[in-house]
Parts: C-alpha cells; sequence; structure tokens
C-alpha cells in the first residue's frame, strides 16, 4: 500500500492546477508567456488575481492530500516524507506535461501542513517574516524551505524524514536558481518598490 500511494501521490502532483484553471476560465496558457512556468505568480502577471488563488490552492492541495491520506492509513513519517516528495516531483516534472512543471514552493508548503499543520504555519511564518524583513518573495521563500527539513527533525526526530525534506529542498534551490543568480545580483525584484507598488516577481 504505501508504494502504491507513493505512486499515486506523483500523478496527482503531475496535474497542473495553473493549466487546468488558465483553461477553464478561458485565460491564456501560463506555459506561453512570461516566465512560461505554470505557478501562481506567473498567473497572477497573465491571468488575473482569481486564477493565481484557484492555482495556489491547487498545488498547495496536491501536496497536502496524499500525505493526509498517508496519516489517516497510520503510515511512519518516512514513508511520509517519500509520498510528499511523490507529489513535490510531480509538479516539478509532470508526466502529463512533457516533464516540464513549476518551481514547487506551493506544493512543498502543501507537503508541510499535511506532514505537521502546525509545523507548516510555522514554516509560513517564517516566510512571511522573512518577506517583511528583507522584502524579496524568493528569497524568503528559499530561507523557509531551507529551515524546514530542520523545524521537522526538531519535532519528529525523525532521520529518514529529514533527509527527504533536505533533498526537497535541494530541488527547490535549482528551480530557483535563476532567482538565486538575481539575488546575488541585487536585481531580483522586491515585493514592495519604493513607490509603494506591489511587484509580481519572476516565478
Amino acid at each position: 500500500m504505501p508504494y502504491f500511494l507513493v505512486i499515486l501521490a506523483y500523478f496527482i502532483g503531475s496535474i497542473s492546477a495553473a493549466i487546468i484553471t488558465c483553461k477553464i476560465m478561458g485565460k491564456v496558457d501560463p506555459r506561453t508567456v512570461g516566465s512560461h512556468n505554470p505557478g501562481a505568480t506567473n498567473v497572477l502577471r497573465h491571468a488575473g488575481k482569481k486564477a493565481a488563488i484557484f492555482t495556489l490552492l491547487g498545488d498547495l492541495l496536491k501536496g497536502l492530500i496524499p500525505v493526509a491520506i498517508g496519516h489517516a492509513l497510520g503510515l511512519e513519517w518516512g514513508w511520509l516524507g517519500m509520498i510528499g516528495t511523490a507529489a513535490f516531483l510531480g509538479h516539478l516534472y509532470p508526466v502529463f506535461y512533457g516533464f516540464k512543471g513549476g518551481k514547487g514552493v506551493a506544493t512543498a508548503l502543501g507537503v508541510y501542513l499535511g506532514l505537521q499543520p502546525i509545523i507548516g504555519l510555522v514554516i509560513l511564518i517564517t516566510w512571511l517574516i522573512s518577506a517583511l524583513l528583507i522584502n524579496i518573495s524568493s528569497l524568503s521563500a528559499l530561507i523557509a524551505t531551507l529551515l524546514a527539513p530542520f523545524y521537522f527533525y526538531w519535532v519528529t526526530k525523525s532521520s529518514p524524514l529529514l533527509l527527504i525534506l533536505l533533498l526537497m529542498t535541494v530541488f527547490i534551490y535549482w528551480r530557483h536558481r535563476s532567482n538565486i543568480a538575481e539575488i546575488l545580483a541585487g536585481t531580483e525584484d522586491k515585493i514592495v518598490e519604493k513607490d509603494g507598488k506591489v511587484t509580481e516577481g519572476k516565478s
């Protein structure tokens, strides 16, 4: 049964909330515009707030639901981590869309919330505090996802879960390599510019 859930989680993760939402709402395919990334930020930029909200919720639920099913079946932390990672990798490398997916932050948050809701909220709060202090969305996400495995290890003391979540962090950093380059160059977009405008970022 755990092996089946891992496979099922990957296929669930491979369902693109961005592409489906934009198709249903008659919006442009996010893979053809902007950053070409099928994620909430690119959808926000080219399809509007409503489509972006549905995309964000869909991406989050892809990570949360498979892990919640594993919890309901009483699986141990290691298996739950593998199920969550399978959903996460499905989002990054979806079998239904030529293995070209998003950057994975929202789906990772869904995994965190599915594993342990309180820790998931702590990770979200970490992102919010970082965003307020440094005013860069991508860097805030990178900080939160870097700390996430250690938050879970502090509570669960599960070495397998720690290693699995660290692997997720490595993938998130890899998918954000262009953002990291711009952060280092000092050219990454701010969340709020000096004139008070909210920017949309490059995700």
